[in-house]
């Protein structure tokens, strides 16, 4: 009987353009590293990143309001980071890191061991992919 050998997983490769994308925005939200590494490992509930639970988990430095917290953890599903939790009755309010997101977290726990800062270049051109939508063709 022969033994089967697990087959190794490659990462997937995504352009460059989508990883910077990516990696801006979540640079320029409100969270730290600690929640994307959670997340990593398990589903995350919407109540524990907010107001004072999510500085007590240490997801975010700071208190931060429910319809903030949900806006930007929409906005990493539109940049394919995270994706929301599913169970036998449907959505659920948990998230969990997609395999993008697992890159860049991957990434950043190597060096610097934190989320980096943004650059104003970063937060400007976040803002106008998020806010400013332009028509493709």
């Amino acid at each position: 009987m022969t033994a089967v050998q697990p087959q190794k997983t490659n990462r997937i490769a995504y352009p460059e353009g989508t990883l910077k994308r990516a990696a801006r925005g979540m640079k320029c939200l409100p969270f730290k590293l600690e929640l994307f590494v959670t997340m990593r490992d398990r589903s995350v509930p919407l109540l524990a990143i907010v107001d004072s639970a999510g500085v007590e988990n240490n997801y975010t430095r700071s208190p931060i309001n429910e319809r903030r917290v949900e806006n930007s953890l929409l906005w990493l599903i539109q940049l394919g980071v995270l994706r929301r939790e599913v169970d036998g009755q449907g959505i659920t309010d948990s998230f969990r890191l997609t395999p993008l997101g697992r890159q860049l977290v991957a990434l950043w726990e190597q060096s610097p061991g934190e989320i980096p800062p943004p650059s104003w270049g970063d937060r400007l051109y976040n803002f106008l992919n998020r806010w400013v939508r332009f028509p493709t063709f």
